[in-house]
């Protein structure tokens, strides 16, 4: 299980994060959502152990972000929108098993995943072509497949169809939902509510650094009484 409990951060005399619980059990995807600003990616910063809470703890599968980082980062697989993290110099297969190599991983070990993977995310045909003249849909698939190469039990995906075309994010998604098939953790934080609806069986809604509702889509609409999801989101974060 993830487990964030009364977690604040704090940079100089501003609360980007102030005292968020949650929780993400194993097979359950859980959307992240707020605007930009609200304390998201701060919050999965944390999480892969990248800042340290100021207040409150976060623990992965038991594991303390503060006391036993190194022992999260093994549990983790984590993708940034945006940074997609590869080196345009090696293949596609060279950027998976360098990281593999990083987690430790056996050389047949790395064949074997990067095998799955190349499968998983459609990449057969450019999987051994240097990554520098790749699209931004491509690119974001190897950066998805050596964040995970060493296959975590949690995964922080953060806006991770941002930028692409219709048929890669649905690649992305189909991935995501493969993952949840294999009982993994996941967190998503997404601007997007088709996305959310699609993939998310539930919703952790913040807003300046604070929880303002959690639940799913079902309960938030019926909650709400309002059945375009978008509106509820609008309301609760106190949009006119």
């Amino acid at each position: 299980m993830l487990e964030i409990k009364d977690v604040s951060k704090k940079f100089k005399d501003s609360k980007v994060v102030d005292r968020l619980s949650f929780n993400v059990k194993e097979g359950e995807i859980v959307g992240l959502l707020g605007e930009n600003g609200a304390g998201k990616t701060t919050t999965l910063r944390m999480i892969s152990t990248m800042l340290k809470p100021t207040e409150g703890t976060i623990k992965v599968n038991e594991y303390d972000v503060v006391k036993n980082p190194s022992q999260v980062r093994r549990e983790i697989g984590v993708l940034f929108g945006g940074e997609v993290g590869i080196y345009d110099r090696l293949s596609a297969r060279e950027n998976i098993e360098y990281f593999g190599r990083l987690y430790g991983m056996t050389k047949e070990n790395i064949d074997k995943k990067i095998e799955e993977l190349t499968q998983d995310l459609k990449m057969e045909e450019y999987i051994d072509k240097r990554a520098g003249k790749f699209s931004r849909g491509m690119k974001q698939k190897v950066s998805i497949a050596r964040t995970i190469v060493h296959s975590p039990k949690v995964m922080l995906f953060d806006e991770p169809s941002t930028g692409l075309d219709v048929s890669a994010a649905r690649v992305i998604h189909e991935f995501i939902l493969k993952c949840k098939s294999e009982n993994k953790i996941i967190l998503l934080s997404s601007h997007s509510m088709e996305e959310v609806e699609k993939l998310c069986d539930r919703l952790v809604i913040i807003h300046r650094g604070k929880l303002v509702d959690e639940g799913t889509v079902s309960y938030l609409k019926e909650k709400y009484k309002n059945d375009d999801l978008e509106e509820v989101f609008i309301r609760l974060i106190g949009g006119k």
